[in-house]
């Protein structure tokens, strides 16, 4: 075991928060050591976000060759995807990202890096390949890997990561897991010339969303050519032979076994602070592998944070930024930042995409709201039916006694960039008639919601 070495501060994982705060560390002069054990970036540069829409900017492509007749442009010959040129493309992208954080790091005198699994020996000392750290603040952004359920150890099945590693186009997709995941994956490949299955054990994809937009991305889907299975329960799988897989599925309909090539596992994530040994610092996940942490991100045990997916306070890459944020308002700023100032938005990157910001229909009636609301159908909406793209809908939800936006969803064309102008109106903590009353540019998608406000209704069941 090394000596002890000590540093202003540790930071254990390279992600969208750990990176950018080892830098504000570095610029005040003060040291960190730096810890990852696989590659800087974290998941969002390395397998999630940066990859994948590569791979759906690809898969576009395809589905604009495709619908090139139908807006009257006459094309000679088909189009055929290359695997290898795809991903040789999105490695080029991660590699671009990849080397400039590494260059930045190697030329910041102030930032040690050690390369290796971390883990607590006790309150404020870490451990990394036998070299013993510490620090009075340490921060952990150690985000997550896939989850592996039971029953699939016997078959060669793909994740989020190793799928972006084929060169070959995949005959069967199956596809356990019909959240964002998997339908990001789902309708790439079945644009790529897969034939694809999706399995969910739930009665509708995406089940965290209401039942109108759940339907909706289906019909989406299976508009395309992709296979669904709802309902499914008692999963299992096993090798036929070196090029086919079969599925066990227990489903309400269809026959219950499922033949295919790749099988895809996207049931979910699997925090990894379950990895560091938190024993020693008096520290404790609770029962969703979460380390708990307050609205400043610090653990119960002061100089102890947590950042990113491991704080559950949200498993995305501008929820880990703004953790940063916060964590730096807290450490240099003013300290007025908190976690539960944040308003809930996440985009499904199918095509077209679905921008959300805050609560679902269903949410605000457990929470207890006075609801109005108001939905409108893409098909209705001139700049998408001039576009071509009509599948899809946006559905916004109202304090009856407020007039604040408490949600929205807009599913179709641009619905991941749309979502922003209700997103900074909900943050403005302004009332819907501001949007209501603008005018917004035509011809655009975004000039039918203020159409769409002046409809607010009651729901039905009320």
């Amino acid at each position: 075991m090394s000596g002890l070495k000590k540093y202003d501060a540790i930071i254990i994982g390279s992600g969208q928060a750990g990176t950018p705060l080892a830098f504000q560390f570095a610029k005040r002069k003060q040291s960190v050591a730096f810890i990852e054990k696989e590659h800087f970036g974290g998941t969002c540069l390395n397998v999630g976000c940066t990859p994948t829409k590569a791979y759906v900017a690809s898969a576009r492509r395809m589905w604009d060759y495709q619908q090139m007749e139908a807006l009257g442009v006459d094309v000679k010959g088909s189009a055929q995807i290359n695997l290898k040129k795809v991903k040789e493309r999105k490695d080029n992208l991660v590699r671009s990202s990849v080397e400039g954080i590494a260059k930045g790091i190697e030329e910041d005198k102030n930032i040690t890096v050690f390369k290796g699994k971390a883990e607590f020996t006790d309150l404020k000392t870490v451990t990394v390949n036998g070299q013993q750290l510490t620090a009075p603040q340490i921060f952990i952004n150690v985000g997550g890997r896939p989850r592996i359920p039971e029953g699939f150890d016997s078959v060669p099945y793909l994740t989020n990561q190793s799928i972006l590693e084929l060169q070959e186009v995949p005959k069967h997709l199956i596809i356990i897991g019909g959240s964002y995941i998997g339908l990001e994956f789902g309708q790439m490949f079945r644009r790529f010339g897969s034939k694809v299955s999706i399995i969910e054990m739930n009665p509708h994809l995406i089940g965290r969303e209401d039942e109108e937009i759940s339907r909706t991305v289906e019909e989406i889907l299976m508009n395309e050519g992709v296979h669904l299975r709802l309902k499914a329960k008692c999963i299992s799988a096993s090798l036929l032979d070196h090029e086919r897989i079969r599925v066990d599925v227990d489903c309400e309909d269809g026959p219950p076994t499922l033949e295919g090539t790749h099988l895809l596992l996207a049931t979910g994530r699997i925090l990894n602070g379950d990895q560091l040994n938190l024993e020693a610092t008096g520290l404790s996940l609770n029962d969703r592998g979460v380390i708990p942490v307050n609205d400043s991100l610090e653990t119960k045990q002061k100089g102890i944070f947590a950042l990113g997916d491991c704080n559950g306070k949200g498993a995305f890459t501008h929820t880990s930024y703004n953790d940063f944020e916060i964590i730096s308002d807290h450490l240099w700023g003013k300290g007025k930042r908190k976690v539960s100032d944040r308003i809930t938005t996440y985009s499904l990157f199918i095509d077209p995409p679905l921008g959300r910001a805050g609560m679902t229909r269903q949410q605000a009636l457990d929470q207890g709201y006075e609801i109005l609301e108001a939905s409108y159908p893409m098909k209705k909406i001139a700049r998408a039916r001039e576009k071509g793209e009509t599948q899809g809908l946006m559905n916004i939800i109202v304090d009856r006694k407020t007039n604040k936006i408490l949600g929205a969803a807009v599913l179709g064309t641009g619905g991941d960039e749309i979502i922003t102008s209700i997103l900074q109106v909900m943050y403005a903590d302004e009332p819907y008639t501001v949007i209501r009353d603008s005018v917004i540019p035509h011809p655009t998608i975004s000039e039918l919601i203020p159409t769409m406000l002046e409809e607010l209704s009651a729901p039905e069941n009320e």
